[in-house]
């Protein structure tokens, strides 16, 4: 158990310095983005506006998709999971919390698929804060009569 907690805990910390990194590029392509355009708020119904939302959705599917197939890669080295396709698809229920089953999974190494899930949740939250954020670009800034 002591070594499948290491092992969980050193995936939990790259996984966090991997997103921490990859929401930090999304952010300074967004920075670049404002200095580059008279505008600091886009219009949701421009077309800039849609290129906007659309990079940062596909480069927060793009990280999850890398640390997913980084637990996968895992499973398979470790011996957790026998066949990639199920190594994958076994790390995209657990880090989605959606956690069908682990019958794949070799009983030894289980808690690292439920660790999984919670770091995965975190992540998932991160980018959805991070998207939310990104997203209020789209609000029109309030003017005050006065």
């Amino acid at each position: 158990m002591l070594a499948e907690l290491a092992i969980a805990t050193v995936m939990v910390l790259l996984t966090v310095m991997i997103h921490g990194a990859g929401l930090l590029a999304l952010g300074h392509a967004m920075a670049l983005r404002d200095r580059r355009s008279n505008e600091a708020r886009a219009s949701p119904l421009s077309s800039e506006g849609a290129i906007v939302a659309v990079v940062a959705a596909l480069g927060l599917v793009v990280l999850h998709g890398v640390e997913i197939w980084l637990y996968a890669f895992l499973y398979r080295a470790i011996g957790a999971i026998a066949v990639l396709r199920d190594a994958v698809y076994f790390s995209t229920i657990a880090y989605g919390s959606i956690g069908f089953s682990d019958a794949v999974m070799a009983p030894e190494w289980k808690l690292l698929g439920a660790i999984e899930g919670i770091n995965g949740s975190m992540l998932l939250g991160w980018s959805v804060a991070f998207f939310v954020t990104l997203m209020t670009r789209f609000i029109p800034a309030r003017h005050h009569n006065g």
